[in-house]
């Protein structure tokens, strides 16, 4: 199937997956400030099947389905060329199975808030800057800085995905969530782990235990951060990024 994308740059593909019932917008807001200058770096951004302009036909019934399609766009759009993958929440879920199913095509991963179906001591939500008393709920169960500039990112970013969504198709594929593909084999390449120290929706805890399955991994765990740490971090994130291309460059 054809998933709608953007793209920036040339040279080393890096594939960023954005996370549940938002599209492309959000990560290309996110991570495109962090790698635009890097030279060499072909960014793509797709939008996830069911999300955006990417259609999620009536046989696409599991998160396994969603896998074989993100895996054949990503050897159709890299000539099955070695790429990067990138992936916030659900999108870094699929990030590693896509690693755990082609490794040899894989230079590097990188987990941002990975959704994890054994995720634990997740903690309460709660907001440590703002009033918490503006936007709509969505934003206050995401955002635990709720400034006037946290929503006016999601307002510009993350609500347009939100309307975008196929509702119907979110919820059949929800019903077969868990991939098979997961955990698969270690994955041996560079490898990012970041979690919000305050996220509420899938905790630290599990991603701290993925250092056990990923030999060359970073952890960074960051205070003040949430599931939306792409936004609330953003400095922070573009520094562990470039770290993150550095091993890989010396990797390959």
């Amino acid at each position: 199937m054809q998933l709608h994308h953007v793209e920036h740059g040339s040279g080393l593909p890096l594939l960023v997956l954005h996370g549940a019932n938002v599209d492309h917008r959000e990560t290309e807001a996110c991570f495109e400030p962090a790698l635009h200058d890097v030279p060499g770096l072909r960014r793509i951004y797709p939008d996830l099947p069911g999300m955006g302009r990417s259609p999620a036909p009536d046989t696409m019934r599991s998160a396994d389905d969603v896998l074989d399609a993100l895996v054949g766009f990503a050897d159709e759009v890299t000539n099955g060329a070695p790429r990067l993958l990138v992936g916030h929440s659900v999108g870094a879920y699929f990030a590693r199975a896509m690693a755990a199913r082609q490794p040899e095509r894989v230079a590097g991963l990188a987990l941002v808030c990975p959704l994890l179906p054994d995720a634990r001591d997740v903690p309460r939500h709660r907001a440590i800057a703002g009033s918490g008393s503006i936007g709509n709920e969505d934003f206050r169960s995401y955002f635990v800085v709720q400034t006037r500039e946290m929503l006016e990112r999601y307002d510009r970013y993350v609500a347009p995905g939100v309307d975008l969504a196929d509702v119907d198709a979110i919820e059949r594929i929800s019903q077969r969530w868990e991939l098979t593909d997961i955990p698969g084999p270690a994955y041996p390449g560079p490898t990012l782990l970041v979690a919000g120290k305050l996220d509420s929706t899938v905790g630290y805890a599990a991603t701290a235990d993925l250092l056990r399955h990923y030999p060359r991994s970073t952890l960074a765990v960051l205070d003040e951060a949430g599931h939306a740490l792409p936004h609330e971090q953003p400095e922070l994130l573009r520094v562990l990024l470039r770290q993150w291309l550095e091993r890989v460059d010396r990797n390959r």
